[in-house]
């Protein structure tokens, strides 16, 4: 891997993580390895519990990008904290089932209890409490988790705070699924994609009833997989054909299927349901008619009025010509004393765009400027009064 010249805000991070993080990217394909982000972003907080400025820039470094792509990253992502937490994140799931079972009253206790909100961290630097949107276990509502582990199922205020209370005081805490509890920074270090180090740690969970309902009806109904061997790791081809199976496919399946004769009963069936249509057809074109009853006919004119008068004035479709020619002849007297003094500009463009365009702004301009000018302007607006208001 080329040497990475870090900066002086990344170098602290770089001495600690630099061989877990060249790891991290040597699992990603040459040229890919900016996918690797999100494990880095877990292994810095290992270091500091959270996504520090140092922290950002050792990943931009690392990647060769740069830190504002990084920070739109971890400020997009809840698991990176953007400031330090404590050694344990309690969570409590206050989303709809959990809130209905609940999961705001575990919250609220939590908060009284602690005297922390949301995000915040407890006095002793213990305990990081947070709610949560959705924990993923709704067939234990309300659930609370301890560095994202489930831990407490169908909580209540009394056992919430009882937990928190065994963290604090370092007792052994048995969660009721998944691993053995560890502190939040273990926990990154594995969501960083390294295996726990703890020997057992996994096994100490069990899995809880609701899960297992559905594999304790199959055993109870001999529902089972053909053919399913758990001890057989899943392949990931297409395994081949099995003996006995399906036969290829060869040509004599692409030839044509000879029709048999119906039979009575199918025959009446294809009858009814065609005099069905017919008739459904008929009803149909009655209702249309019945719609369009008093309308003008169709003549088969579909042009846009704007383009049929558009073409009536310039068939060939060239550039203007000359207005006299070109132009509608005006319909009433206002409508005549209103084009002869309005001069049309050259080329049919614009007043102003051609020399002759300019000379006619000019000529106007000057026939609208005031005979005399007020040396103070900005009364010329006043309206005018009467002797008696002056």
């Amino acid at each position: 891997m080329t040497t990475v010249e870090f900066s002086p805000a990344a170098e602290p991070l770089a001495a600690k993580l630099l061989e877990p993080a060249r790891e991290i990217l040597a699992r990603y394909p040459a040229g890919r390895e900016r996918s690797a982000l999100l494990p880095l972003l877990h292994l810095v907080q290992t270091e500091e519990g959270y996504v520090s400025p140092g922290g950002v820039a050792f990943c931009a470094d690392i990647l060769g990008i740069n830190k504002a792509q990084v920070g739109a990253v971890a400020t997009f992502y809840t698991m990176y904290k953007r400031r330090p937490t404590g050694e344990y994140l309690v969570s409590v799931c206050t989303n709809t089932l959990c809130n209905v079972m609940g999961g705001q009253e575990v919250y609220d206790g939590l908060v009284e209890h602690l005297g922390v909100g949301h995000g915040e961290t407890s006095a002793d630097g213990k305990i990081t409490l947070e709610h949560a949107e959705c924990l993923a276990a709704c067939d234990y509502a309300p659930v609370v988790t301890v560095n994202y582990d489930f831990t407490v199922d169908q909580a209540t205020p009394e056992s919430a705070v009882e937990l928190v209370e065994n963290l604090r005081q370092g007792k052994e805490q048995t969660p009721a699924r998944g691993a053995r509890i560890c502190s939040l920074k273990e926990m990154q270090y594995q969501l960083a994609g390294f295996a726990d180090p703890r020997d057992g740690a996994v096994a100490d969970g069990v899995a809880g009833a609701p899960t297992l309902r559905g594999v304790r009806l199959a055993q109870q109904h001999g529902v089972a997989v053909a053919g399913f061997d758990p001890d057989t790791p899943i392949t990931k081809t297409k395994p081949a054909r099995a003996e006995g199976g399906l036969p290829p496919r060869t040509d004599e399946a692409d030839k044509p299927v000879e029709a048999k004769p119906e039979g009575k009963i199918a025959s009446a069936v294809k009858k009814a349901a065609t005099a069905a249509k017919s008739a459904a057809g008929a009803v149909a074109d009655k209702v249309g008619e019945h719609r369009h009853a008093g309308r003008t006919t169709d003549t088969g004119d579909v042009k846009d009025p704007e383009v049929r008068a558009a073409e009536s004035r310039n068939p060939t479709g060239d550039t203007p010509g000359d207005p006299a020619t070109t132009s509608p002849a005006p319909g009433n007297p206002a409508e005549r004393a209103g084009v002869a003094s309005n001069e049309p500009a050259g080329d049919g463009k614009p007043a102003g765009d051609t020399q002759r365009g300019e000379s006619i702004v000019t000529q106007r301009n000057a026939e609208q400027k005031p005979a005399t000018v007020d040396p103070n302007p900005g009364w010329q607006n006043v309206r005018p009064g009467t002797e008696e208001e002056k």
